[in-house]
Protein backbone atom coordinates (compact mmCIF):
# COMPACT_ATOMS: atom_id res chain seq x y z
CA UNK A 1 0.00 0.00 0.00
CA UNK A 2 1.55 3.27 -1.09
CA UNK A 3 1.72 6.30 1.14
CA UNK A 4 0.96 9.01 -1.39
CA UNK A 5 1.58 11.89 1.00
CA UNK A 6 4.26 14.26 -0.30
CA UNK A 7 6.42 16.16 2.16
CA UNK A 8 7.80 18.23 -0.73
CA UNK A 9 6.66 18.59 -4.34
CA UNK A 10 9.62 16.54 -5.52
CA UNK A 11 9.38 13.77 -2.89
CA UNK A 12 7.05 10.79 -2.72
CA UNK A 13 7.07 8.49 0.30
CA UNK A 14 6.28 4.77 0.19
CA UNK A 15 6.04 2.07 2.83
CA UNK A 16 7.84 -0.91 1.28
CA UNK A 17 10.69 -1.84 -1.04
CA UNK A 18 8.48 -3.00 -3.92
CA UNK A 19 6.83 0.41 -4.15
CA UNK A 20 10.22 2.10 -3.86
CA UNK A 21 11.51 0.39 -7.00
CA UNK A 22 8.27 0.19 -9.01
CA UNK A 23 6.68 3.62 -8.54
CA UNK A 24 7.47 5.77 -11.59
CA UNK A 25 8.91 9.24 -11.33
CA UNK A 26 6.56 11.81 -12.84
CA UNK A 27 6.02 15.54 -12.94
CA UNK A 28 8.19 17.21 -10.31
CA UNK A 29 8.74 13.97 -8.38
CA UNK A 30 12.35 12.84 -8.77
CA UNK A 31 12.99 11.42 -5.27
CA UNK A 32 11.15 8.53 -3.61
CA UNK A 33 11.71 7.53 0.01
CA UNK A 34 10.97 4.25 1.75
CA UNK A 35 10.21 5.64 5.20
CA UNK A 36 10.99 3.33 8.10
CA UNK A 37 12.25 3.24 11.68
CA UNK A 38 15.18 0.86 11.93
CA UNK A 39 16.11 -1.15 14.99
CA UNK A 40 19.57 -2.27 16.05
CA UNK A 41 22.91 -0.71 16.87
CA UNK A 42 24.64 0.34 13.66
CA UNK A 43 27.31 2.23 15.56
CA UNK A 44 28.56 -1.09 16.94
CA UNK A 45 29.22 -2.31 13.41
CA UNK A 46 31.03 0.92 12.54
CA UNK A 47 33.18 0.66 15.65
CA UNK A 48 34.08 -2.99 15.01
CA UNK A 49 35.52 -2.28 11.55
CA UNK A 50 39.16 -1.21 11.52
CA UNK A 51 40.59 0.67 8.55
CA UNK A 52 43.22 3.31 7.82
CA UNK A 53 41.90 4.88 4.64
CA UNK A 54 39.43 7.75 4.31
CA UNK A 55 36.76 5.21 3.30
CA UNK A 56 36.37 1.50 2.70
CA UNK A 57 33.87 -0.95 1.29
CA UNK A 58 32.65 -3.59 3.75
CA UNK A 59 32.55 -7.06 2.24
CA UNK A 60 29.54 -9.15 3.25
CA UNK A 61 31.81 -11.95 4.44
CA UNK A 62 33.52 -9.57 6.86
CA UNK A 63 30.19 -8.22 8.04
CA UNK A 64 28.88 -11.73 8.72
CA UNK A 65 31.99 -12.64 10.73
CA UNK A 66 31.70 -9.74 13.20
CA UNK A 67 31.07 -10.75 16.80
CA UNK A 68 28.12 -8.54 17.72
CA UNK A 69 25.68 -7.97 20.56
CA UNK A 70 21.99 -8.67 20.08
CA UNK A 71 21.39 -5.07 18.93
CA UNK A 72 24.37 -5.28 16.60
CA UNK A 73 23.01 -8.48 15.11
CA UNK A 74 19.67 -6.78 14.42
CA UNK A 75 21.48 -4.01 12.59
CA UNK A 76 23.50 -6.54 10.59
CA UNK A 77 20.32 -8.38 9.54
CA UNK A 78 18.91 -5.13 8.17
CA UNK A 79 22.10 -4.39 6.22
CA UNK A 80 22.18 -7.88 4.72
CA UNK A 81 18.50 -7.74 3.84
CA UNK A 82 18.79 -4.30 2.21
CA UNK A 83 21.84 -5.46 0.26
CA UNK A 84 20.02 -8.55 -1.01
CA UNK A 85 16.87 -6.61 -1.92
CA UNK A 86 18.89 -4.21 -4.06
CA UNK A 87 20.93 -6.98 -5.63
CA UNK A 88 17.81 -8.99 -6.51
CA UNK A 89 16.42 -5.83 -8.10
CA UNK A 90 19.43 -5.82 -10.41
CA UNK A 91 21.45 -3.11 -8.69
CA UNK A 92 25.06 -3.36 -7.54
CA UNK A 93 25.06 -2.06 -3.95
CA UNK A 94 28.14 -1.29 -1.90
CA UNK A 95 28.27 -0.81 1.86
CA UNK A 96 30.81 1.85 2.81
CA UNK A 97 32.28 3.30 5.98
CA UNK A 98 33.33 6.87 5.29
CA UNK A 99 35.61 9.19 7.22
CA UNK A 100 35.55 11.72 4.40
CA UNK A 101 35.55 11.91 0.61
CA UNK A 102 38.43 13.32 -1.40
CA UNK A 103 37.96 17.04 -1.98
CA UNK A 104 38.51 19.07 -5.11
CA UNK A 105 40.02 22.41 -4.09
CA UNK A 106 39.77 24.05 -7.51
CA UNK A 107 37.61 27.11 -8.19
CA UNK A 108 35.04 24.66 -9.63
CA UNK A 109 34.96 21.66 -7.25
CA UNK A 110 33.53 18.53 -8.83
CA UNK A 111 33.56 16.39 -5.69
CA UNK A 112 30.44 14.92 -4.08
CA UNK A 113 30.18 17.75 -1.54
CA UNK A 114 28.98 19.90 -4.43
CA UNK A 115 25.33 19.65 -5.46
CA UNK A 116 25.34 17.41 -8.49
CA UNK A 117 23.27 14.97 -10.54
CA UNK A 118 24.16 11.42 -11.53
CA UNK A 119 24.29 10.57 -15.23
CA UNK A 120 24.07 7.20 -16.94
CA UNK A 121 23.95 6.10 -20.60
CA UNK A 122 21.22 3.59 -19.68
CA UNK A 123 17.99 3.84 -17.69
CA UNK A 124 18.90 3.58 -14.01
CA UNK A 125 18.37 5.26 -10.65
CA UNK A 126 20.55 6.02 -7.64
CA UNK A 127 19.71 4.21 -4.40
CA UNK A 128 21.18 5.22 -1.06
CA UNK A 129 20.60 4.76 2.64
CA UNK A 130 22.57 6.21 5.57
CA UNK A 131 22.51 4.02 8.67
CA UNK A 132 24.91 5.99 10.86
CA UNK A 133 26.47 9.45 10.79
CA UNK A 134 25.53 12.48 8.72
CA UNK A 135 23.18 12.00 5.76
CA UNK A 136 22.96 13.57 2.32
CA UNK A 137 20.90 16.59 1.22
CA UNK A 138 18.78 17.22 -1.84
CA UNK A 139 17.24 20.44 -3.15
CA UNK A 140 14.41 21.04 -5.62
CA UNK A 141 15.64 21.68 -9.16
CA UNK A 142 14.06 25.14 -9.05
CA UNK A 143 16.43 26.05 -6.19
CA UNK A 144 19.65 25.32 -8.05
CA UNK A 145 21.43 26.54 -11.18
CA UNK A 146 24.13 24.84 -13.21
CA UNK A 147 27.43 26.32 -12.09
CA UNK A 148 28.67 26.49 -15.67
CA UNK A 149 25.87 28.97 -16.44
CA UNK A 150 26.92 31.42 -13.73
CA UNK A 151 28.65 34.20 -15.76
CA UNK A 152 31.79 34.59 -13.64
CA UNK A 153 32.26 30.80 -13.39
CA UNK A 154 31.66 30.36 -17.10
CA UNK A 155 34.33 32.95 -17.85
CA UNK A 156 36.86 31.04 -15.71
CA UNK A 157 35.93 27.81 -17.48
CA UNK A 158 36.63 29.45 -20.84
CA UNK A 159 40.15 30.16 -19.62
CA UNK A 160 40.64 26.44 -18.99
CA UNK A 161 39.44 25.55 -22.47
CA UNK A 162 42.16 25.57 -25.10
CA UNK A 163 40.04 24.41 -28.03
CA UNK A 164 37.78 26.24 -30.45
CA UNK A 165 34.68 28.15 -29.36
CA UNK A 166 32.56 25.53 -31.10
CA UNK A 167 34.02 22.81 -28.87
CA UNK A 168 33.41 24.63 -25.58
CA UNK A 169 30.07 22.97 -24.78
CA UNK A 170 31.55 19.54 -25.48
CA UNK A 171 34.47 20.42 -23.21
CA UNK A 172 32.05 21.19 -20.36
CA UNK A 173 30.26 17.86 -20.74
CA UNK A 174 33.43 15.80 -21.18
CA UNK A 175 34.82 17.20 -17.91
CA UNK A 176 31.51 16.78 -16.04
CA UNK A 177 31.14 20.51 -15.34
CA UNK A 178 27.52 20.31 -16.50
CA UNK A 179 26.65 17.91 -13.67
CA UNK A 180 27.31 20.38 -10.84
CA UNK A 181 24.93 22.95 -9.44
CA UNK A 182 24.99 26.00 -7.20
CA UNK A 183 22.20 26.40 -4.66
CA UNK A 184 20.28 29.64 -4.98
CA UNK A 185 20.23 32.00 -1.97
CA UNK A 186 16.67 30.91 -1.07
CA UNK A 187 17.41 27.19 -1.35
CA UNK A 188 16.06 24.98 1.43
CA UNK A 189 18.03 21.71 1.56
CA UNK A 190 16.10 18.57 2.48
CA UNK A 191 18.07 16.15 4.61
CA UNK A 192 17.58 12.48 3.72
CA UNK A 193 17.80 11.32 7.32
CA UNK A 194 18.88 8.07 8.94
CA UNK A 195 17.45 4.70 7.94
CA UNK A 196 15.35 5.87 5.00
CA UNK A 197 16.16 4.19 1.70
CA UNK A 198 16.00 6.66 -1.17
CA UNK A 199 15.69 6.33 -4.91
CA UNK A 200 16.88 9.41 -6.82
CA UNK A 201 16.30 10.13 -10.49
CA UNK A 202 19.39 10.14 -12.72
CA UNK A 203 20.09 11.92 -15.98
CA UNK A 204 19.66 9.24 -18.64
CA UNK A 205 18.17 9.13 -22.16
CA UNK A 206 14.84 7.60 -21.11
CA UNK A 207 14.18 9.79 -18.08
CA UNK A 208 10.90 11.71 -18.08
CA UNK A 209 11.83 13.88 -15.07
CA UNK A 210 14.69 16.16 -14.09
CA UNK A 211 17.57 14.44 -12.30
CA UNK A 212 17.70 14.92 -8.53
CA UNK A 213 20.19 17.48 -7.18
CA UNK A 214 22.03 16.01 -4.19
CA UNK A 215 25.25 16.32 -2.21
CA UNK A 216 27.23 14.45 0.42
CA UNK A 217 27.16 15.95 3.92
CA UNK A 218 29.98 17.63 5.79
CA UNK A 219 31.19 14.97 8.21
CA UNK A 220 31.53 15.77 11.88
CA UNK A 221 34.99 15.36 13.37
CA UNK A 222 35.52 11.81 14.53
CA UNK A 223 32.11 10.58 13.34
CA UNK A 224 32.00 7.92 10.64
CA UNK A 225 29.22 7.38 8.13
CA UNK A 226 27.73 4.01 7.27
CA UNK A 227 26.22 4.22 3.80
CA UNK A 228 24.76 1.80 1.28
CA UNK A 229 24.70 3.16 -2.26
CA UNK A 230 24.30 2.00 -5.83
Amino acid sequence: MKDLSQTENQILTVSNFNDLVSTPFKGEINAIAWKRNLVGDFSEIVNKIEFDENMMEIELEDLEELNLSEQGQLAREILLNDFNLLKEHGASPTLNIIKYYERDDSFFPTDVYSYHVDRSPIATDTFLCTYHGESSDIIPNSQGVQKMLVPEIREELRKLHHGSAEDFESFLVENFFDLHYQALPNAQPINLGIGQMWRLACDHPESEVLPCLHRAPEEKDGQLRLLMIC
